[in-house]
């Protein structure tokens, strides 16, 4: 009997029937300002856009967009969960293998804007690099 109302609980858990997105939307255009292990300071731009059709209760799912000038696009998704979002990014010019993930936390500023703090690592570019990004929404 255990096993069964166990099964009944997991299948209900991993549902693929999407309930409507309630969390907070982050979506926007946002000023950045980072620190590069191996490049130094830079400024970049951030664009990420919810798709509600990918996102599911608590979970959101987003489009992301990363530009910085002299180093180009990094497009990629990002998922998140309350104020925390996991990020996947890469260059769209892949010769120096320039692609990584990132840990952003969220909060509102004085303003009422959301602004973030993104740690990242990148396992390929120049032998491995890190960083930290803060970014405010315009």
């Amino acid at each position: 009997m255990k096993r069964i109302l166990l099964a009944s609980l997991l299948t209900a858990a991993l549902s693929v029937n999407a309930a409507p997105y309630t969390g907070d939307d982050y979506s926007g255009v946002y000023d950045c300002k980072g620190q590069d292990h191996t490049e130094g300071e830079y400024k970049g731009t951030v664009t990420m856009r919810l798709a509600p059709k990918f996102s599911d209760g608590e979970y959101g799912s987003y489009q992301f967009l990363l530009e910085i000038p002299g180093f180009g696009a990094y497009p990629g998704h990002a998922a998140s969960q309350g104020n925390k979002m996991a990020i996947y990014f890469a260059n769209k010019n892949q010769k120096e293998k320039d692609f990584g993930t990132g840990i952003a936390t969220f909060s509102k500023n004085k303003a009422g804007k959301w602004s973030f703090v993104k740690f990242y690592y990148e396992p390929e570019y120049k032998k491995g690099n890190f960083g930290k990004e803060i970014c405010t929404q315009r």
